[in-house]
């Protein structure tokens, strides 16, 4: 049976999703499928959008709680955990750290240690306040802000995979700029073949992994770096110290939930080679690839590359 597939723009990326072994008729029903429910999904989580529940939680920082659905506070509840994890490495509160760096200028100019100093005082998934009774979300600080732009995509991919195998769906990939999972294997028996990008040269693949009702994410600074003083820092802020990353070009993460590898991937960027490492080693059916500033691949146990 072939492969039918089709590409959208959504949630700030391309978005590519693959069905196999259904009649076209049938695929091309599945495929619009699936882009309905990124879309439903881009209407709920984008901080962009006036109307969404991350724009009025957001708009209400410092004012009152929101109440949400259970999808989204369990969403929350799932950062929490993560955020827990990798003792903040992850933390959807980034956000106004964010905009205290103006990547664009050529002339960049570093925030004053007292600037960043403030802003950390607006950071910390710890200060968001989360009512299990009334499903409500509050930001007790004005300034707040979340977002889930590390989280979001893997989410999404995870929904849509969900809703395709309970409609019969046992071969197919749903992709977000290359995070991605995947549904059984292809048509011909072999696993999906994922290639991890170079992150010197995007368009050229480092390594293969063979990937079966697996998920992949990687978090790098693919274009998105600059250098000061023969340091290479990542557009990626780091929430603890509230300092650009460095040290690490990227890092890829497999496991069997896209919403767990995109999580990751940004955390295990922020943690590090060693500590990061240490983590995923401890996760059942979690693995890493790193590539560090100096273009050494370091590799978590028991991953299988195709050669």
């Amino acid at each position: 049976m072939n492969e039918y597939r089709i590409e959208t723009k959504l949630m700030g990326c391309v978005f590519e999703l693959i069905v196999a072994n259904f009649n076209s008729s049938e695929a091309h029903r599945l495929l619009e499928i699936g882009i309905q429910e990124i879309k439903r999904i881009e209407e709920i989580l984008s901080e962009f959008k006036e109307n969404s529940v991350v724009s009025q939680i957001n708009s209400n920082a410092g004012v009152k709680p929101v109440k949400v659905d259970d999808e989204v506070f369990s969403l929350l509840l799932r950062c929490q955990k993560i955020a827990t994890l990798t003792q903040g490495a992850f933390d959807i509160s980034v956000g106004p750290l964010k905009r205290k760096y103006n990547f664009k200028n050529q002339h960049f100019v570093f925030p004053t240690q007292q600037e960043i100093n403030d802003t950390l005082k607006l950071i910390g998934f710890e200060k968001i306040v989360l009512d299990m009774e009334a499903k409500e979300v509050y930001l007790p600080h004005h300034g707040m802000h979340i977002s889930f732009a590390a989280i979001g995509k893997g989410y999404a991919a995870d929904c849509v995979k969900k809703l395709w195998i309970q409609l019969g769906v046992t071969s197919g990939v749903i992709s977000a700029s290359g995070d991605l999972t995947t549904i059984g294997r292809r048509p011909n028996g072999s696993p999906w073949d994922v290639g991890i990008a170079n992150p010197n040269q995007k368009d050229n693949v480092a390594f293969h992994i063979p990937v079966v009702d697996s998920s992949v994410a990687t978090s790098g600074d693919y274009e998105q770096f600059f250098i000061r003083n023969g340091i290479r820092y990542s557009h990626n802020i780091n929430p603890i110290t509230g300092m650009p990353i460095k040290g690490i070009k990227s890092v890829s993460i497999i496991s069997r939930s896209a919403e767990l590898s995109d999580a990751l991937a940004t955390a295990v960027y922020v943690m590090g080679v060693d500590v990061g490492l240490h983590l995923v080693n401890q996760l059942p059916h979690v693995y890493a690839i790193i590539i560090d500033d100096k273009d050494q691949p370091f590799y978590s146990t028991k991953i299988n590359l195709l050669t």
